[in-house]
């Protein structure tokens, strides 16, 4: 069972999408374990745009709406690796509010064990597949809603946030992409 399907087998929600890199397929997963996020014009733009709802409101009502925390990385749940082969972290929270409304979810087992209502879990997997000298590199996202309600209020936050969601996907993609070549050629 892949680590993806462990940590999130039902799903309503998901998108894929793959590259494939003249890489080893564990110094691939080692990049994006340790991955150091670039100045990125459009991916810092989309991030300010979608936390923006949430900086107004605290601006606009201080005493009600506390001060947004930046979204990152930094908020995925590490979940589990398979050596070489895959990789997946997670988060729980109401991704359709200005806030994101992100549950603290501690490590694996709480991940696994959390599931309130009225809130989604996501898990972002990647999968090394070695071939010779290059490696398919892929990326998966996938989102559960346990409850109507949920559904609801994720399925057009959804319809929004995905092509620009898939969009810096890909682009994270050629980043790694780009590092793994660049420093394969460096030791050749």
């Amino acid at each position: 069972m892949s680590l993806i399907d462990k940590f999130l087998p039902s799903y309503q929600f998901s998108e894929r999408h793959q590259v494939t890199v003249r890489a080893a397929a564990g110094e691939l997963l080692d990049i994006i374990q340790n991955f150091q996020h670039p100045k990125d014009r459009f991916g810092d733009t989309a991030m300010l745009l979608r936390q923006l709802p949430a900086k107004l409101m605290h601006l606009l009502a201080p005493s009600r709406t506390p001060r947004p925390s930046p979204v990152s990385r930094a908020n995925f749940i590490p979940l589990a690796r398979d050596g070489d082969r895959e990789m997946v972290g997670g988060l729980v929270g109401k991704f359709w509010r200005p806030d994101f409304g992100l549950f603290a979810v501690k490590d694996a087992s709480a991940f696994l064990l959390c599931n309130p209502p009225k809130t989604a879990k996501l898990v972002i997997g990647f999968v090394a597949e070695q071939s010779g000298d290059v490696t398919l590199l892929a990326t998966e996202t996938r989102v559960y809603c346990p409850d109507r309600y949920s559904l609801i209020m994720f399925f057009p936050y959804w319809l929004i946030i995905r092509p620009v969601s898939g969009l810096l996907r890909r682009r994270f993609l050629a980043t790694i992409r780009r590092l793994a070549e660049a420093r394969a050629g460096t030791m050749s």
